[in-house]
């Protein structure tokens, strides 16, 4: 398929879907200070603590990075061999890393800062990884639904993947932001796989769907959107990103900045689509022809404390915390150039 071809699908899919959205692959500030040439001066070659690490991770296209610096060899350089582990969902995959099975894990930001409040572990960030972009994580509905604007979602059913989930905050913040009233919505819980079906049989009245299932929804059923979560006060929101215990980096400094540095490498090279888009059916289990015209997360790789102090906030006004977390004791600086 032609850069054309691709084009004038995507623009064709998101007329059906009633809006507009960027494919191109982005990469925010914080991904943006790398460094030419061969990183693996200060952690590879043999230097590592622990050569052999297990990252926790899911099926879902934001982890197009990491798949690359594994397929180009990048973390190789840096002295690593990463074994994707893949997992249900984040908070699994953060269960599984504090109780040892894994070393790394990606997850969205809320169990990362909800296990933290909690004491259930003590939590360090050790990179970034995506923010919301336009049409990314949107809401979506039926084309025989009478739900057409932010405010017809007052009162209705709404799946979300999981109560106090990432999602579950989406949807909630992004009423709010149009003046919605969601205490009297019905939060039900869908596997994100399952929320295409649960539109078309009429389940429910909405759903918050991100890549690659808001484009199959889009073009299997013709599920329209209702609101894109990337506005206003949650534009360009940190969602995910990569964590470990306090303990594993504590004792293995030089494995986390190898890591590190693998993945400013690796998310650089990402912001050339060409590169990351034959990964996709791989491992994110779509076709080539959703793979072509899905709108990706911004890649990031740094993690800035100022931008992540907004997800926590976020959740404490929301009753996901009952109390603040300061954010910069929980980011793991990057090694020096």
């Amino acid at each position: 398929m032609t850069l054309a071809s691709r084009a004038m699908s995507r623009r064709g899919l998101l007329k059906l879907a009633g809006g507009t959205a960027t494919a191109g692959v982005l990469m925010g500030a914080s991904g943006c200070g790398l460094l030419g040439g061969s990183q693996s001066a200060g952690g590879g070659d043999g230097q590592v603590e622990k050569p052999n690490i297990k990252v926790g991770a899911m099926p879902v296209t934001d982890l197009a990075p990491l798949h690359l610096a594994v397929r180009n060899g990048i973390f190789k350089e840096e002295g690593l061999n990463v074994e994707i582990v893949t997992t249900s969902d984040g908070s699994a995959a953060l269960t599984s890393t504090i109780g040892g099975d894994y070393d790394i894990t990606y997850a969205s930001y809320v169990p990362f800062f909800a296990a933290q409040a909690r004491g259930v572990a003590d939590l360090k960030i050790v990179a970034d990884c995506g923010a919301g972009a336009p049409n990314t994580t949107t809401i979506m509905t039926s084309p025989n639904s009478k739900v057409r604007t932010p405010q017809d979602l007052a009162g209705k059913t709404i799946a979300i993947s999981g109560p106090r989930t990432i999602s579950e905050l989406l949807v909630k913040a992004t009423m709010r932001a149009y003046g919605v009233d969601f205490s009297k919505s019905e939060f039900t819980a869908i596997p994100f796989i399952n929320m295409p079906a649960a539109l078309q049989q009429g389940r429910v009245d909405a759903a918050i769907l991100t890549e690659p299932f808001l484009t199959q929804a889009a073009r299997s059923s013709g599920a329209v959107p209702v609101a894109d979560t990337n506005t206003g006060p949650l534009e360009d929101l940190p969602l995910t990103g990569y964590g470990a215990t306090a303990k594993f980096v504590q004792d293995n400094p030089k494995t986390v900045a190898a890591f590190q540095r693998a993945m400013d490498r690796a998310v650089a090279e990402s912001q050339d689509r060409s590169k990351i888009e034959p990964l996709l059916p791989e491992f994110a289990k779509i076709d080539k022809d959703t793979a072509a015209i899905i709108s990706l997360l911004k890649f990031n790789s740094r993690a800035d404390a100022t931008r992540l102090q907004r997800v926590p906030r976020l959740m404490k006004d929301f009753g996901f915390l009952d109390k603040d977390i300061d954010v910069a004791q929980m980011i793991v600086p990057p090694p020096q150039a």
